[in-house]
């Protein structure tokens, strides 16, 4: 990577994916160097990682993506409650970009909204690791499997005294809480058979608050592949933030929120070549990726 500054514009080029120049100076709104197009993205110089590009980045259909869950799965043996946990891990770090406790506020306040399915675990590991970085969340899980690996998860979070709350009632006004997570449904959910009940109000809610609201993977009430349009604009949102597991699913073209990061870092290389998702490169150690363009 190679950054050079004059004076105020910033201009950005990428050679490759492992090259990005930018370059500072007062020129108009795009400039032109060699065979190469340098376009002013921000009055202030500051770098690019050229690695948190998402471009050709493959946008996953519904059959698609359970056809890549089912391998990970049948073929390559992950468990389900191990993506779970890497999933979970994943929400809550991103969480601390799009949201982080500063000085000036030591903790944040957050309500969880977890459904019946997997997006819901994912939605209980993410509230657990949330509470170890020094947030304060709690939990709305109205539906509860009775499967031992859901169960396994209240229990952690009780354990770790985590607050459940029994009802939109109970939860009063959304306004106190800083963000909320949205865990509700995932890319499993089938918008023919509709929203049934307590999600419906839920959904209902979420669409009526100023509150910022953080998805997992797809934001809920939405169809999976084409977006809010399709569905009951009433029980739609406009997410503030949507963490895309694993590739971003073809609903994610409609999101218009302030941050959209990829996560789960535990793809095969085989598994992804065989999908050509043509995932970016994470950047270091990081679990994450902020996708900071428009896909």
């Amino acid at each position: 990577m190679l950054t050079r500054c004059f004076f105020r514009s910033l201009y950005v080029v990428s050679f490759a994916q492992c090259a990005t120049l930018v370059v500072c100076g007062p020129r108009q709104s795009f400039l032109h160097w060699g065979n190469y197009n340098l376009k002013r993205i921000n009055p202030i110089c500051k770098k690019k990682m050229s690695n948190e590009s998402c471009s050709g980045v493959k946008l996953l259909g519904q059959k698609e993506a359970q056809d890549i869950d089912n391998e990970l799965f049948n073929d390559y043996k992950f468990s389900v409650d191990q993506l779970m946990e890497l999933a979970g891990l994943s929400c809550a770090h991103a969480i601390t970009r799009a949201y982080p406790i500063t000085d000036d506020k030591k903790s944040l306040n957050t309500l969880v909204i977890c459904g019946p399915g997997n997006n819901g675990g994912d939605g209980l590991v993410c509230a657990r690791h949330l509470k170890l970085f020094g947030y304060e969340p709690v939990i709305y899980y109205p539906k509860r499997p009775k499967k031992t690996l859901f169960e396994n998860l209240v229990t952690q979070c009780e354990k770790m005294n985590l607050e459940f709350v029994d009802s939109m009632q109970s939860i009063g006004n959304l306004e106190k809480y800083d963000f909320i997570v949205d865990g509700i449904f995932g890319f499993s959910f089938k918008p023919g058979s509709g929203v049934r009940p307590p999600f419906d109000e839920i959904l209902k809610t979420l669409h009526e608050t100023k509150v910022p609201i953080c998805s997992i993977d797809v934001p809920s009430g939405w169809d999976v592949e084409q977006g809010p349009a399709a569905m009951d604009p009433n029980l739609t949102f406009e997410a503030d933030c949507l963490i895309s597991l694993t590739a971003p699913k073809l609903c994610a073209k409609f999101f218009k929120g302030r941050h959209h990061f990829l996560g789960g870092r535990f793809v095969p290389e085989s598994l992804e070549n065989k999908y050509s998702l043509n995932l970016p490169k994470y950047p270091s150690t990081d679990c994450i990726l902020d996708l900071k363009c428009s896909l």
